[in-house]
């Protein structure tokens, strides 16, 4: 594991989740304390009465086994079933000296109370300065428990005021959701913040926790060693630290927008510099990028001279064109050979040898999207200019020949159909709204599994990835730390390019810079 694992950009994530006990508050050993009195109490009476050896719970091994990070009657059911003692469930309301599940647990939750009402609960520092560096970087902070003693534990503690969002025990019952390893908090947690697992860092010092960070798909999972396993975090986790002094927040970088981006033809020496110790691979967007924007879909085609261009360079180097155009459409109207396709945002991908990929989750997403294509029809027959195009994952409404008075008709039809048709979510683009599967696939998804499947994925390689929308920016953040990205600029706007070129006139001039440059590199 590098140092590089161990540092929190702004750049790679938007939000930070924090379990609270023994991550951000020191209450791991109030709740062992208590776990080990209640279980204790009990099992020495049961033991009496069976006339059998009195077995005590054991804080270090059964405590981070079975009860830790889990909510309480989950700690109970499966502590008693490692014990093989079955009881009844009981009910929330039963006695803490009722023999329930219920029961036990709400002993348990008596114990802890006295305990914190005694000597309090305490925050760890080293957490506390991550989580004020993470705020001055812009990045979002959220904190879960099983606990639904949390609020009183992180005001005991002073650090309720630290985040942006909570979820704990009590709104894990409301929510009707399970507990670790079920990933069920830390998801919710995400979609308090507004923030994508994938873009998420998940702090979590129990087994039960770095499980359930690995089974919600989050960017990052941290383990924090306070009990002795290393070994049982790194399972699951992608770094295992002592304590969160160990991790390192980047301050938050100076936003790009198009506006202030150089050319990339002023800027070629630059480029060319870094082509001389490494190869390129080129990925071009196709609308707006290597052909000029049109009022009509279909009637987007290249020019003779960009064609040529583009199959020039795929004789030096690896060529993809990445649309969100189905990919049989856009091949049929690039009509390069030799080259990479990726089609609908990277769903459907094919290569010059055959090669073939269909992102299998989005094969579900298709009767949704054949009955949302049906509804856009019905609402839509009557406003003039808009179009509906199916794609096979997406569909499209244009609506750039709409007169401006009917377009929030066009948005109030494209939301009615969403609204009926789980499983879809809604993006925007020039003059388009677009119904796509809900799930984690983009371009920049697409571009990273293009560069690992062809061996691309190295240091010796420069990934060159040129666009012009709003979807093009996942591609763009995918290659902006070891790649090229270069925008066809239009309204400024936040980018994760590093330089722009004015149109499709200019795009092709830098491709033709840049396929003459090759091929001297190629005959020197």
């Amino acid at each position: 594991m590098t140092d590089q694992r161990l540092i929190i950009s702004p750049e790679k994530f938007d939000a930070v989740i924090f379990d609270m006990d023994g991550v951000v508050t020191r209450t791991a050993h109030v709740h062992s304390a208590a776990w080990k009195k209640m279980f204790d109490h009990f099992l020495n009476e049961l033991a009496t009465r069976q006339g059998k050896r009195f077995e005590p719970f054991d804080i270090a091994t059964d405590y981070t086994r079975y009860v830790d990070g889990k909510p309480r009657y989950d700690g109970v059911r499966d502590f008693l079933a490692s014990r093989g003692i079955e009881l009844r469930e009981g009910t929330r309301d039963d006695d803490p000296y009722e023999e329930t599940i219920c029961g036990l647990g709400n002993r348990k939750n008596f114990y802890f109370n006295e305990v914190l009402e005694e000597k309090g609960a305490r925050s760890y520092d080293s957490t506390v300065r991550v989580i004020k560096d993470l705020k001055r970087a812009g990045i979002k902070t959220a904190i879960i428990s099983a606990s639904k003693n949390a609020r009183k534990v992180l005001a005991s503690a002073g650090v309720a005021d630290l985040f942006d969002a909570r979820v704990d025990g009590l709104d894990a019952e409301e929510m009707g959701i399970p507990g670790k390893p079920a990933p069920d908090v830390f998801l919710a947690a995400a979609k308090k913040l507004g923030v994508a697992p994938r873009r998420s860092v998940l702090v979590e010092d129990a087994q039960s926790g770095v499980e359930a960070g690995r089974a919600g798909g989050f960017g990052l999972v941290i383990g924090v060693d306070r009990a002795g396993q290393r070994a049982e975090l790194a399972r699951y986790a992608d770094v295992v630290v002592d304590d969160l002094s160990e991790v390192r927040v980047a301050p938050a970088p100076r936003e790009r927008t198009t506006d202030a981006l150089p050319s990339a033809l002023d800027r070629f020496n630059d480029i060319s510099c870094l082509l001389k110790r490494k190869r390129p691979a080129l990925f071009l967007d196709y609308d707006g990028t290597l052909t000029p924007i049109v009022e009509r879909p279909e009637d987007a085609a290249i020019s003779d001279e960009m064609r040529q261009t583009v199959r020039d360079l795929a004789g030096y180097c690896t060529v993809a064109i990445v649309s969100g155009r189905d990919r049989r459409d856009v091949e049929k109207l690039a009509g390069i050979e030799g080259i990479y396709y990726a089609g609908s945002h990277g769903f459907d991908i094919a290569g010059p040898a055959g090669e073939k990929m269909e992102f299998e989750q989005g094969k579900d997403y298709l009767p949704a999207l054949d009955n949302a294509e049906k509804g856009l029809h019905q609402r839509l027959d009557g406003i003039d200019g808009a179009q509906v195009e199916r794609k096979k994952f997406a569909i499209a409404v244009h609506f750039r020949r709409v007169a401006e008075s009917d377009r929030p008709q066009v948005e109030e039809a494209v939301d009615e159909v969403l609204a009926v048709n789980p499983g879809l979510c809604k993006t925007g683009g020039k003059m388009i709204f677009e119904l796509r599967p809900d799930i984690d696939w983009h371009k920049g998804k697409a571009l990273s599994w293009l560069l690992q499947k062809l061996d691309l994925d190295r240091r010796d390689v420069v990934p060159i990835y040129l666009g012009d929308d709003l979807t093009d920016e996942d591609a763009l953040r995918e290659i902006e730390n070891q790649g090229i990205g270069i925008l066809v600029r239009d309204e400024d706007r936040p980018t994760h390019a590093r330089y722009a070129l004015e149109d499709t006139a200019e795009v092709r001039i830098f491709l033709q810079t840049l396929c003459d440059y090759l091929e001297e590199l190629n005959t020197s």
